[in-house]
């Protein structure tokens, strides 16, 4: 049984389709909901610096967060939203062993097969890692 639903959100488009996609999921299972984003810290990381950038990441994930409030209000599901620090995937993969989510549900970015093969991709680091179902929306 579902009961606990994560979705990872960044704002994009992808991540909006599975932010609808973990919603319907929610109130469809009376699945718990919750939506987190991710913000990666500079490199190196400086006190100063990363201060202000989690402060404006916050408050920019926050206005984020009023519009999916709204729609999670509308389906009637309650909402939890998170801001964390560190690499996507692995705060993710954290954070939803941390809640002991069932499912976590991210967006596929479509990237060069270069970049993909360089850099990977948080959809696959999840997928490959993580203990819970994972689903990629398209």
């Amino acid at each position: 049984m579902i009961k606990k639903i994560l979705a990872g959100y960044d704002g994009s488009e992808p991540a909006k389709k599975a932010f609808e996609f973990a919603l319907d999921m929610a109130a469809k299972y009376g699945a718990a909901f919750t939506v987190l984003s991710v913000v990666r810290p500079p490199e190196p990381p400086e006190a100063v610096e990363m201060e202000a950038i989690l402060e404006q990441a916050t408050e920019h994930y926050q206005q984020l967060f009023a519009d999916l409030k709204v729609a999670a209000d509308a389906a009637q599901v309650p909402m939890k939203c998170e801001v964390r620090v560190g690499h996507p995937a692995e705060q993710i993969i954290h954070y939803a062993n941390e809640i002991g989510a069932d499912v976590i549900v991210l967006g596929h970015r479509g990237r060069s097969m270069i970049a993909k093969w360089l850099l990977g991709s948080i959809s696959r680091r999840v997928v490959s890692y993580a203990k819970s179902t994972v689903i990629i929306t398209r």
